[in-house]
């Protein structure tokens, strides 16, 4: 049976495109003209199954703490669901699932589990620290070089790996941790905000709990602002945050990358 493509016709690649992804995603929509023939094919069902069942892995593999607490049984029937609306837009799936949070957050099944897309959410964070550039850690010490009049108008960039949220409603951080981990969860959780920075400065990803000043921080050096600016931040989030503190446990963490020295 002759399946070629004629992509002689502007548009006829993308079409193509389209309705292959389209039959992939559904086994009770008959395919599209642009690839009536191939559909039809028994090893073309085959192939659907192979790729369904590959993106569920890769979830599974991306997701371990959300998989953890909803049980695999639960969490791979709702992984096929999320395939079907997300096909992977790359070739690896390495960084597969960048949209699985938000589809938690309206997945109906998931009503009652509240925290459970912000617990995505670390899972995902997880990829990004893991799979980001390597670079070298800002050492305290290099902060400790700097003049007292410079320290104030320096710009402190944040890691390539870091990655850092905030969490307002729920102990997201302890919830994840718990289940991110291979140990068994256990001791009460005390319903409090919690935030949290992963980073990897050195060969694996390592994370702590960060609290509102932490954030407020990091989220200003983000952008750019100077480290009295990133400070005043911090102040305003957490009035009490002992600043001193802090900046110990960022650059311990291996939060910052690099400093840019103002004048």
């Amino acid at each position: 049976m002759n399946t070629t493509l004629n992509t002689s016709m502007p548009g006829a690649l993308t079409r193509f495109q389209d309705a292959f992804a389209q039959a992939l995603r559904s086994t009770e929509t008959a395919p599209a003209t642009e690839i009536a023939a191939l559909g039809a094919q028994p090893a073309f069902a085959v192939y659907r199954n192979t790729v369904m069942k590959g993106c569920i892995d890769a979830l599974q593999a991306n997701f371990p703490a959300v998989e953890r607490l909803v049980g695999e049984e639960w969490f791979r029937a709702a992984a096929a669901v999320y395939v079907r609306e997300h096909l992977p837009a790359e070739p690896t799936l390495l960084r597969y699932g960048a949209a699985f949070a938000d589809f938690l957050s309206r997945f109906e099944p998931a009503a009652e589990l509240t925290y459970l897309p912000d617990v995505a959410r670390l899972d995902y964070l997880w990829t990004e620290a893991h799979t980001a550039p390597d670079a070298t850690a800002l050492a305290a010490d290099t902060i400790a070089q700097l003049a007292p009049e410079a320290l104030g108008g320096a710009v402190l960039q944040p890691h390539p790996a870091a990655r850092w949220a905030w969490f307002a409603d729920a102990p997201i951080y302890t919830i994840w941790s718990r289940n991110r981990s291979e140990g068994t969860p256990d001791g009460d959780i005390d319903w409090r905000p919690e935030g949290a920075l992963l980073t990897r400065a050195r060969d694996a990803v390592e994370w702590i709990a960060l609290d509102a000043a932490g954030c407020a921080l990091l989220d200003a050096c983000a952008a750019g602002g100077t480290l009295a600016a990133a400070a005043q931040a911090a102040l305003e989030a957490q009035p009490d945050a002992d600043l001193a503190q802090l900046m110990s446990s960022l650059l311990e963490a291996g939060a910052f990358g690099s400093v840019l020295a103002t004048t």
